[in-house]
């Protein structure tokens, strides 16, 4: 299986977006804000690593990239705590696993051994942590 890498925030943007509209539900819970949907978090989130930016340089980019808001239909910018608090909880989601997690096509695993998993954005080195850090 070949993979493709693409280097336009723009395409990864949509193309994360349309994975997680499919795959989350639009909000946490009946009660939570309506400012902001799962998908365009993790968005953002996606994001992140693709630029090797911290929340708030993300949201810096985001505040002044114009066609980005847009793409993900955002109009206010979320605040670099709730990015940081939405990876927190969507990270912990199993639907969230097959988004962050594929199994890698490089090697064949043993037979007693799990393939380790691999970034979909194809930074091996990301892995999602609590804090946020690319190690």
């Amino acid at each position: 299986m070949a993979s493709s890498m693409t280097k336009s925030a723009l395409t990864l943007a949509r193309l994360s977006l349309r994975i997680a509209q499919a795959s989350l539900p639009a909000y946490a819970h009946q009660f939570s804000p309506k400012r902001y949907t799962q998908p365009q978090l993790f968005s953002t989130l996606v994001l992140r690593p693709f630029f090797k930016t911290d929340y708030r340089g993300i949201v810096v980019l985001r505040n002044e990239w114009a066609e980005l808001r847009s793409t993900l239909g955002l109009k206010p910018v979320p605040n670099y705590s709730t990015l940081c608090y939405a990876e927190r909880r969507l990270c912990t989601q199993p639907v969230f696993e097959p988004l962050l997690h594929r199994p890698s096509s490089r090697r064949k695993p043993n037979r007693s051994s799990k393939a380790p998993p691999i970034s979909p954005w194809m930074l091996p080195a990301w892995k999602p942590t609590l804090g946020g850090a690319i190690t």
